[in-house]
């Protein structure tokens, strides 16, 4: 175990941080919201108004998984194995950059930067010479993008790499399936009904995933419709539930997924293997994915939400009627 030289007050910092992570890791919806509490106190974070809303899919991505079409087309072990891989990819996810959010947050209270704490924190070498040359710099951009690099490749191994998931998930057929459909897609509602968004195609791959958070991050603040993305964020609560948006949209006139904290229990998550992912070999990699990404026209997905929804509800309703059929044959 290593052991690095701190100051008293450091020390102190240092324990009270880990105190605010634990207790903000606690679900989907306690990420959710202090991801975007921050975002409202340090606006030049970016990053952290990506991560309320990548965050916000991932809770409906989650009640999905009971909501009337999914909990009648994947068998309920294979949907707790997916339920456990979305809470097990976002508890890693917060528990590696919300201690660096506050930190930041700490360094612009006194004056100066307390980023060597950040190892303290087993967070990657790469994001601390990325906060530090943001501390002097102010390349708000750059910040997001080493953060959404910094993301990707923390959950690369304990999760999409990781035997388990892997087995049970990622090399799966439905897993293969819904990848191939465009299920693996993120969505930013409007309160007008309308639905923009990217997906992602080869999920598996940190490549593509970086990619995906750097579309979404151009559209988050460069598109035309920021601001009727922004008008829902700070007006709709986040439940979990896809009727946070739905209820607004014209064609889908009722719940169709419960809320999340009524669906799931708090999971008590442990991690042991805190191995930094940046290292030489993969720098200039990791240098190429820093180039600023052009946005892309087709990112209304409003008419294809509704196409796949009805896609969806064919095949369940088809899934029942041969359930049915084979009862009778039985």
């Amino acid at each position: 175990m290593i052991i690095y030289s701190v100051t008293k007050d450091e020390k102190l910092l240092i324990e009270q941080i880990k105190r605010k992570t634990e207790k903000g890791n606690a679900d989907n919806i306690s990420r959710t919201v202090l991801y975007n509490e921050f975002y409202m106190k340090h606006k030049e974070v970016i990053w952290a108004y990506l991560a309320s809303f990548v965050s916000r899919n991932a809770g409906w991505n989650m009640t999905d998984l009971e909501g009337e079409i999914f909990s009648k087309l994947i068998p309920k072990p294979y949907r707790e194995i997916l339920f456990l891989t979305y809470e097990r990819a976002n508890w890693l996810i917060f528990s590696d950059a919300y201690p660096q959010l506050l930190l930041y947050e700490a360094s612009k209270k006194v004056g100066e930067p307390l980023f060597h704490l950040l190892k303290c924190f087993h967070v990657s070498k790469f994001m601390e010479k990325e906060w530090i040359k943001f501390w002097n710099e102010k390349d708000v951009e750059r910040l997001c993008t080493a953060l959404i690099i910094n993301e990707q490749n923390v959950i690369q191994k304990p999760v999409i790499q990781d035997p388990y998931y892997h087995d049970k998930v990622f090399g799966s057929l439905p897993f293969v399936i819904e990848d191939l459909l465009h299920f693996s897609t993120v969505i930013f509602p409007t309160l007008e009904g309308r639905l923009f968004g990217y997906s992602v195609h080869g999920f598996t791959k940190v490549k593509n995933r970086i990619e995906l958070g750097k579309r979404l991050a151009w559209l988050l603040f460069h598109a035309e419709e920021k601001h009727q993305i922004r008008s829902f964020a700070l007006k709709v609560e986040h439940t979990g539930s896809r009727f946070d948006y739905e209820q607004f949209v014209e064609k889908i006139h009722r719940k169709r997924t419960p809320s999340l904290r009524t669906t799931y229990p708090v999971i008590n998550h442990h991690r042991t293997n805190f191995n930094d992912w940046y290292h030489k070999k993969n720098a200039k990699k990791i240098s190429g994915y820093m180039d600023r990404t052009k946005g892309i026209k087709n990112y209304d997905l409003t008419d294809w939400y509704y196409k796949k929804q009805r896609q969806l509800e064919l095949a369940t309703n088809l899934e029942q009627k041969l359930l049915q059929f084979n009862n009778k044959k039985k």
